[in-house]
């Protein structure tokens, strides 16, 4: 006698058409192994509604696989196989249900468990991210070689602002005496300086006459690095400790390059005075944390080559 396979349907009774599922369908309608489910129907705890009498092929109702998930489900809440058969082979419905809802109350605890968890797991991650920027903005500290400059300090601003940055250089040129802005030029950038706890913004002079506001950089090795207006007190604070205790230094000032980085943004270039200018060694770039320039100390920007504002 030839055997054909089991169809996936079966009619039962007038009208009545049951659908059949194969063991790789109903395994991964639950997310689950083939043999997972057959380990559950050699433990009774959940049978195939039918096994074909020639081949053994497992076949799965619609309802078997409600019972599946409710298998996995409680699974993955820790309960034991055993337990579970026990609670499904109840005869009365209500007790079913209460174990279920007793088994909702413990999976919202454990998702309340795990949100807490996730929490701490957030926090533990945004501390390790800050001591990595913070390690980050230290090996990126270098030298810069800076000739002597000269520089105007604003006489009323303190801090950048969008109002102030906006025609930087024209408060400059009223700063100067109608007789002499002939004699100033300056360069095209924006920056503070501070000194004895006072902060003053300032514009680099590429030429000048004596006026009051005058104060000159000297030369000489500069540990810089770039940082942000939420870091920068930091950063100097990093700088000034490395040339006290590297450097031998004792920086009676900082100086701070404002670095526009967009239309409503700006960082820095923090700088501070670590000696006299000198042949540098591979040893002290290691030293100061970063890389080492020998090159002149760039403010940026173009220069202004004419008098007027």
């Amino acid at each position: 006698m030839d055997y054909k396979p089991l169809c996936n349907t079966k009619v039962n009774g007038v009208g009545e058409v049951k659908k059949y599922f194969t063991v790789g369908e109903a395994a991964k309608a639950v997310h689950a192994t083939s043999e997972t489910l057959r380990h559950y129907d050699r433990i009774g705890l959940v049978k195939p509604s039918r096994t074909d009498e020639w081949t053994h092929y497992r076949y799965y109702t619609e309802q078997d696989i409600v019972r599946l998930n409710t298998v996995r489900a409680l699974q993955v809440m820790g309960l034991p196989l055993q337990e579970i058969r026990k609670v499904l082979e109840y005869d009365d419905l209500e007790k079913i249900i209460d174990f279920l809802e007793q088994a909702e109350e413990k999976a919202d605890e454990k998702i309340a468990a795990l949100q807490y968890s996730k929490s701490k797991i957030q926090l533990a991650k945004a501390d390790y991210e800050g001591k990595l920027q913070k390690r980050q903005a230290f090996d990126d500290v270098f030298l810069k070689d800076c000739p002597e400059r000269v520089i105007l300090l604003s006489d009323t601003l303190e801090a950048p602002a969008l109002d102030n940055l906006w025609g930087y250089l024209g408060h400059f040129y009223d700063r100067v005496p109608p007789d002499l802005k002939e004699q100033f030029s300056f360069e095209d950038l924006a920056g503070i300086y501070t000194a004895g706890g006072q902060s003053r913004l300032f514009a680099l002079c590429t030429r000048y006459a004596e006026v009051d506001g005058l104060k000159v950089l000297p030369k000489g090795r500069y540990l810089c690095a770039n940082c942000t207006e939420e870091s920068r007190e930091r950063m100097l604070g990093e700088l000034t400790r490395i040339a006290r205790t590297e450097y031998g230094a004792e920086p009676a000032f900082t100086v701070q390059i404002i670095v526009v980085s967009g239309i409503l943004h700006w960082n820095y270039e923090a700088q501070v005075w670590a000696g006299e200018s000198r042949a540098w060694s591979a040893s002290e770039s290691i030293q100061a944390g970063g890389r080492l320039s020998g090159e002149e100390c760039p403010l940026g920007g173009r220069r202004n080559s004419s008098g007027a504002p």
